[in-house]
C-alpha cells in the first residue's frame, strides 16, 4: 500500500489493467484516496513530497494503516503521519456525527437480531455498511449508550423557569411477544436562568399514562430540576395531573394545538372564522384584555358552536397562564411551536428507521439527536435574554419572602 503513494496515476492503470484478479473500481477509489490524502497532507506541512520550501511546518514520518469501507469493498488505506506528533486525519474518512452514528447503530442492531425488512437491507446497502457481527455491534452501541445515558443522567444545577414537555409516539418491535407496538418517546426542554435552552431530560414509555409522567418528573427533580415557574405541554390529563403532583407549578397549554383541537368540532366552513376569533385571545396585549376577548368569543359561540364554546370556557385558565409572564416571552410560552423544527428532525431520523429493534435503540438514536442539538444551544446565543429572565427570577423571590412572611405572621 506504501508503493501505491509513490505511484503515477498512469502507472495504477496500468498495474491494474495488467493484473486479471484485479478489481478496477476498487483500485480507482483507493488511488483516489491517497492523491486526496497526498494533497492534504502536503497542504498540512507547507510543502508537497520532496519540495523546498521556507513555509514548511514539519516533515513527513511514514504511513498508518487504516481500513475504509466503502460500497466497492473495505480499501485498506495507508494514512501519512507527521513527524511533530500532530496527527492528520482525512477529510473523507472524518467520523460519523453522534446521530449519524446512532442511526448506523440502529440498523445494524436491527439488521443482526434478524428482524431487519427489505428496507433496512436496503439502508444498509446505501451506508456501506458490510462484514457486521454482534461484536461490532455491541461495541458501536455500548459507546453511544454510554454517552447518551451520561447525557440522561448529568445533574441538572441551577433554576429552570420555563419547562416544556413533548410526546412522540415511535414504533417499537417487543421481542418477548413478537410484535410491533406504539411506544412515546418523551423529551424535556426547558430555559436555565441563563438565559439558554437545555434538553433535560428523555425517556420511553408504554404509554403516556399518569404514572409513567410522574416517574419521569420525580427523575428530574432528583437530578436537580427546581424553580420551574411555568410548564408548556400539549393536552394530556395524566400529564397534568403530573405536574401539578410533582411540580407544583402553572401549566400552559399549547395553543397551537388547541386550535387545531378546537377545529374538529367546527364544519370547515368555520373553522377559518374560530381560528381567527381564538387568535385575538392569544395576541392580546394583556390578560385582561385577552379574558376580555374570551368573555366575547364565548358569547359569540355559545348558541353557534356550543361545543367549541365549552371546550374553550373549560380550558380557559391553562389557555392565558403565559400572560402572568414577561411580554417577551410570550410568543415562546404560549406553544410548544418553537420546538417544532427539533422535533421534526426526530421524527425525519426516525423515520428512517421504521421500526426500531428495541426501546434503547429508539433513546440511542434520539439522545444523540439531542445532544448534537443541546451543545448547539449552549454556545449560540441567549433564548431569552438575561434581563428578562432576571424579571422572572425577581418575581418567584418575591412570592417565596410573602410565602415565608404568611408562615411566620401565623
Amino acid at each position: 500500500m506504501a508503493e501505491r503513494q509513490s505511484m503515477t496515476t498512469a502507472e495504477v492503470v496500468a498495474k491494474t489493467l495488467l493484473d486479471e484478479h484485479a478489481d478496477f473500481l476498487k483500485e480507482a477509489v483507493a488511488m483516489v484516496a491517497a492523491q486526496l490524502m497526498e494533497g492534504e497532507i502536503s497542504a498540512e506541512i507547507g510543502a508537497a513530497r520532496g519540495e523546498v520550501s521556507g513555509e514548511r511546518a514539519t516533515h513527513r514520518n511514514g504511513y498508518r494503516p487504516r481500513a475504509w469501507e466503502t460500497r466497492v469493498g473495505e480499501i485498506e488505506l495507508a494514512v501519512p503521519r507527521k513527524r511533530d506528533g500532530s496527527s492528520y486525519f482525512p477529510s473523507f474518512l472524518e467520523p460519523r456525527r453522534p446521530c449519524e452514528q446512532a442511526i448506523v447503530s440502529v440498523v445494524m442492531e436491527a439488521y443482526v437480531n434478524g428482524v431487519s425488512t427489505r428496507k433496512v437491507d436496503r439502508l444498509v446497502e446505501q451506508l456501506g455498511i458490510h462484514g457486521m457481527s454482534k461484536d461490532r455491534v455491541s461495541a458501536l452501541c455500548r459507546g453511544l449508550d454510554e454517552r447518551v445515558e451520561a447525557f440522561r443522567n448529568r445533574p441538572l444545577e441551577g433554576e429552570y423557569p420555563y419547562l416544556w414537555l413533548d410526546a412522540k409516539h415511535l414504533k417499537v418491535r417487543d421481542r418477548d411477544r413478537g410484535h410491533v407496538r406504539s411506544k412515546a418517546l418523551v423529551v424535556a426542554y426547558a430555559v436555565h436562568s441563563s438565559g439558554h435552552r437545555e434538553v433535560i431530560g428523555i425517556d420511553i414509555g408504554e404509554t403516556e399514562t399518569e404514572a409513567f409522567w410522574v416517574e419521569f418528573l420525580r427523575g428530574l427533580r432528583a437530578r436537580g430540576l427546581g424553580g420551574v415557574r411555568l410548564c408548556v405541554s400539549d393536552h394530556h390529563e395524566g400529564l397534568k395531573a403530573a405536574i401539578a403532583r410533582i411540580l407544583a407549578c402553572p401549566w400552559q397549554r399549547c395553543t397551537v394545538h388547541f386550535v387545531r383541537n378546537i377545529q374538529g368540532h367546527c364544519r370547515r366552513s368555520e373553522r377559518g372564522l374560530v381560528a381567527a376569533a381564538l387568535r385575538e385571545i392569544f395576541d392580546a396585549e394583556s390578560l385582561d384584555q385577552a379574558r376580555s376577548h374570551l368573555g366575547e368569543v364565548l358569547e359569540r359561540f355559545r348558541s353557534p358552536l356550543p361545543k367549541v364554546a365549552e371546550l374553550l370556557e373549560a380550558a380557559e385558565e391553562d389557555l392565558v397562564a403565559f400572560y402572568r409572564f414577561p411580554a417577551a416571552h410570550w410568543s415562546k410560552l404560549r406553544s410548544t411551536n418553537p420546538l417544532e423544527r427539533l422535533n421534526k428532525e426526530i421524527g425525519r431520523r426516525s423515520d428512517v428507521v421504521g421500526i426500531f429493534p428495541n426501546d434503547a435503540s429508539a433513546i440511542r438514536l434520539a439522545g444523540a439527536l439531542l445532544i448534537e442539538q443541546n451543545d448547539e444551544w449552549l454556545v449560540s446565543r441567549r433564548y431569552l435574554s438575561a434581563e428578562s429572565i432576571a424579571l422572572v427570577l425577581e418575581d418567584q423571590g418575591d412570592e417565596e419572602r410573602e410565602e415565608v412572611a404568611e408562615l411566620k405572621a401565623g
